[in-house]
């Protein structure tokens, strides 16, 4: 009878292509250790994305298939999660308390990208990251009143400030610091200088991510984040409506010009669906998002639909994922929320931490 080996185990784990990764587990270097005594086999996988949602999946499909192979008595996975920061453009400084920033983008307005910006941030925390967002958008912020903040953010040094916190997402916008009735009326050299402001001048608090809800566009705002800010990704959102698509094209050349990698595509308001009967259909047309990311060979993340109460719920300061954790739409608010992770953890990850500054001094 033949020996219950290592290489057996692996073979075993190989066989299982994981969903979010789109590669084995081996290949995607996420087996940490395996340990064989007496037919009872111990793995330990350490993911780069957060997945409270699925590690118990995870664990349950690996148990099954190393528990087939003969001589086994016994199989046991433990899953845990270590999100690393990864690198960002070059000769840009990342924040020392934030890991990786993600821009959430879109070509034009209308499409709902703040509304999928703050979900995103809702899904990874539930997926248990540490996760802040950042409202990029100075002439038109929106995250306050997604978040359901109000009042201003503290400063104890008078320097920097506190983020704000609801939902368990840190946050910080220009809107904690005007009326929300107040025009911004600034030329472009001023909300550059606010952004960065916002972002530098914020004492984010260890974050594994940090969402940025970009506005509509490719103007100051964005070349600004894509030239002076530590962007790990860019995540581009659209609907199917052909104008949508055109200028989602734009964003995403923007990215690729500025070497941001592109995370993927997410297609919003996909179908409609009826608040009377729930039917769905698909008003605006459908699979653009899909044949864009085939077309400019990126991923495709994930479709949402049209539904009155994503819409009411944000603009009650309950986003879905926070209001309805356990419904459909936040469900797939969570898939997508995965995917975004485990392609950044696929990445080149940021040594730089690791290496001591190099400090020279007359003595």
């Amino acid at each position: 009878m033949a020996s219950l080996t290592r290489e057996n185990v692996e073979t075993a784990i190989a066989g299982y292509t994981d969903p979010y990764l789109e590669h084995d587990l081996l290949v995607a270097k996420c087996v940490k250790d395996i340990r064989i005594e007496d037919g009872a086999v111990a793995v330990d996988i350490v993911l780069g994305f957060p997945a409270k949602g699925y590690s118990a999946q995870l664990a349950a499909a690996l148990e099954e298939r190393i528990g087939a192979l003969e001589n086994v008595a016994s199989a046991t996975v433990q899953v845990s999660t270590k999100v690393t920061a990864h690198t960002v453009q070059q000769g840009v400084k990342r924040l020392t308390n934030v890991k990786n920033m993600i821009a959430v983008a879109s070509g034009k307005g209308g499409v709902g990208k703040s509304t999928t910006a703050v979900n995103l941030a809702l899904a990874l925390r539930l997926e248990g990251a540490r996760v802040g967002i950042l409202d990029a958008d100075i002439y038109g912020p929106s995250q306050p009143r997604m978040l359901g903040i109000s009042g201003q953010p503290e400063s104890t040094d008078g320097k920097s400030l506190e983020p704000m916190l609801n939902h368990g997402v840190q946050a910080m916008s220009i809107g904690f610091l005007i009326d929300e009735e107040t025009p911004m009326i600034w030329r472009g050299p001023m909300v550059t200088q606010a952004l960065e402001q916002l972002l530098n001048d914020t004492r984010w608090k260890d974050l594994d991510y940090l969402i940025i809800d970009l506005p509509p566009g490719t103007g100051d705002t964005q070349l600004t984040l894509a030239q002076k800010v530590p962007v790990s990704g860019a995540i581009i959102v659209t609907t199917p409506q052909d104008i949508a698509l055109l200028d989602a094209r734009k964003g995403l050349k923007m990215f690729e010009k500025v070497e941001v990698p592109i995370l993927g595509i997410i297609e919003n308001m996909s179908t409609h669906i009826c608040s009377s009967c729930g039917a769905e259909e698909h008003i605006f047309g459908a699979g653009g998002g899909a044949r864009m990311a085939e077309q400019f060979g990126v991923s495709f993340l994930g479709e949402l639909p049209l539904d009155i109460r994503i819409r009411e719920q944000a603009d009650g300061g309950q986003p879905t994922v926070a209001a309805e954790p356990e419904s459909r739409i936040a469900q797939v608010y969570r898939e997508i929320a995965r995917r975004v992770a485990a392609k950044l953890s696929l990445q080149a990850k940021d040594h730089t931490a690791k290496f001591p500054n190099i400090v020279i001094q007359n003595s």
